[in-house]
């Protein structure tokens, strides 16, 4: 089992506590933000797309489908939380 402030879970089921920055200029991890992840996103936090760039940018980082990336809270929050499945990624990757 991997667990640090921001993710726990095991490689292959991770759970993430994101602190999400819409309307960046980039899509880009920002590093840490207290106990979660800071993700600045290149899109609007209008009419979801905040949340369609934001998973689709995990998915593509922890190499799985859109499918495997699911919201489970902060729809219309900057912290959210998120659980992906099936990726063989390690979180602390995105760090570096």
């Amino acid at each position: 089992m991997v667990c640090s402030d921001w993710y726990r879970g095991e490689i292959g089921n991770l759970t993430l506590t994101l602190h999400v920055q819409p309307g960046a200029k980039k899509t880009e991890v920002a590093g840490l933000h207290g106990d979660a992840l800071k993700i600045r996103l290149a899109a609007p936090p209008v009419e979801g797309r905040a949340n369609e760039r934001l998973i689709a940018y995990l998915a593509e980082r922890f190499e799985v489908p859109a499918r495997c990336v699911i919201l489970k809270q902060g729809e219309t929050s900057r912290r959210k939380v998120v659980f992906i499945s099936g990726s063989k990624i390690h979180p602390e990757s995105l760090l570096t």
